[in-house]
């Protein structure tokens, strides 16, 4: 059985592997918080899926804040239509995390599950 500081040094380098493979999906595929972060957070370290959410969108922001400065650099950032996305995705943020608190958390993960099956067998065909 490992110790309290064996435990907290595992999970703190899980921790930091999910961020990493978060960081690489994001810079390389423009993916990483929804599609990377939440699901090892709930395999790997046992979170609820309303926390591996919460805890995804706040990695999501450092993680863009660095991507998008890079992929600036590179030239592959068209800010007006990254504003006529991102400002329009503010209000589904706050409708979603509204309606993400409504419903059990089991129907949340099947949902979850769900679009990233139709998202996979999309890629698969495409």
């Amino acid at each position: 059985m490992p110790t309290g500081d064996t435990a907290a040094t595992s999970r703190m380098l899980k921790l930091a592997a999910i961020g990493t493979a978060g960081g690489i999906f994001s810079g390389l595929l423009g993916v990483g918080g929804g599609s990377v972060i939440v699901p090892l957070l709930i395999v790997w370290l046992g979170y609820g899926a309303r926390e591996a959410t919460g805890t995804s969108m706040m990695a999501i922001v450092v993680i863009a804040a660095v991507a998008v400065t890079l992929q600036a650099f590179y030239g592959n950032v068209d800010p007006p239509n990254a504003a006529l996305v991102g400002i329009p995705a503010i209000g589904g943020a706050i409708a979603g995390t509204a309606l993400q608190q409504r419903i059990p958390e089991r129907s949340i993960a099947l949902l979850f599950a769900g679009l990233l099956v139709v998202i996979a067998a999309k890629l698969i065909i495409s």
